[in-house]
């Protein structure tokens, strides 16, 4: 019992550094998406860094990333009480260094106080990578890379802290999709802001400017939360099959269990016009078999019926496991 107990620990131990790990990567993608392709051109892109680059307009001596501490702390203590010591240790850590590397990556990457002060994407490594003329690319890229270590830090049980925290809440008590409540959290956030245009938001400080990026800060919204969706769920979902088949259903299940080696189920069917009972083939396959499993059926019997559907999660024997309690899903 002592050696398994100790093997037991052992793979724990080695779990929670690699989890640890791959939090601490994402958090290091947020920040630098928000340095290198968000703040320097006044994006606001919802959330509690959002709202600090805004204060950071009236504020310029205090950096984004000690706004984000500062707007943090009530959600954190929020997100302790609602989800737990473990995962509100998590979400600790990652709130905690987010706006800390952020502050380091910014003092690094502009060569002078008042350059960082000034957030001027001209300075910005020397001028290396200054898309002040290609704004809809620094859009993509930023809510590329912040979707990202984002989604890797919440496959994690772990969020960054801020609205993320209120995507969790909707998630666990509204059954709502991780990445559609971050679309809806920062949304009002963007949309609250144009209230406060005046604030300097636009790139000379007037309502149109502050209009356009506003929109800009949508886009950037809306390709985080796609690519949270990626990184959380995987690029490739699995295919739900219904086949009906009137007379070759033995033959479908003998290419479905031999050839294929994969198990289906029989579903008892009745058409509504004629009334006759049938059996209903209810199959799961990976994307890439579906062309496979077409060619077959019009092979075998090319008056089937088939639907195609979309299965986000499939768990059981050959497909992924049942997550723990305390796992962040992103439906």
């Amino acid at each position: 019992m002592t050696i398994k107990h100790t093997i037991k620990d052992t793979l724990a131990n080695r779990v929670w550094w690699r989890e640890m790990a791959a939090i601490t990567f994402g958090c290091i993608m947020i920040a630098a998406g928000f340095v290198f392709f968000i703040t320097p051109y006044k994006i606001v892109p919802g959330g509690v860094y959002g709202l600090g680059i805004v204060m950071h307009q009236l504020f310029p001596s205090i950096q984004v990333g000690t706004f984000g501490y500062m707007f943090d702390i009530p959600l954190l203590l929020a997100a302790i009480m609602l989800f737990g010591k473990q995962f509100g240790g998590r979400t600790l850590y990652a709130a905690c260094i987010t706006p800390g590397l952020m502050n380091i990556i910014s003092a690094l990457a502009y060569p002078t106080r008042e350059a960082l002060q000034a957030l001027d994407p001209s300075l910005l490594l020397n001028g290396a990578i200054d898309l002040s003329q290609h704004l809809m690319l620094t859009c993509i890229l930023g809510g590329t890379i912040m979707g990202a270590g984002l989604g890797l830090v919440v496959r994690n049980n772990a969020t960054s802290g801020g609205t993320d925290i209120v995507a969790m809440i909707l998630n666990r008590y509204l059954h709502i999709r991780f990445s559609r409540g971050v679309l809806l959290a920062d949304s009002c956030v963007v949309l609250t802001g144009l209230i406060v245009i005046g604030f300097g938001i636009g790139s000379d400080g007037n309502a149109e400017g502050g209009w356009l990026l506003s929109l800009y800060s949508l886009i950037c919204i809306f390709v985080a939360s796609r690519v949270i969706d990626y990184v959380i769920d995987g690029a490739s979902y699995d295919k739900l099959l219904f086949i009906i088949s009137n007379d070759h259903s033995e033959q479908l299940r003998e290419y479905i269990i031999r050839d294929m080696d994969r198990s289906a189920t029989y579903l008892k069917a009745s058409g509504m016009y004629s009334k006759d009972d049938k059996e209903m083939i209810f199959l799961v396959v990976s994307r890439r078999e579906v062309a496979q499993v077409q060619r077959k059926i019009k092979e075998i019997d090319p008056r089937a019926f088939l639907v195609v559907t979309d299965a986000y999660d499939t768990y059981g024997e050959g497909f992924k496991p049942f997550p723990d309690k305390e796992t962040i899903l992103a439906d």
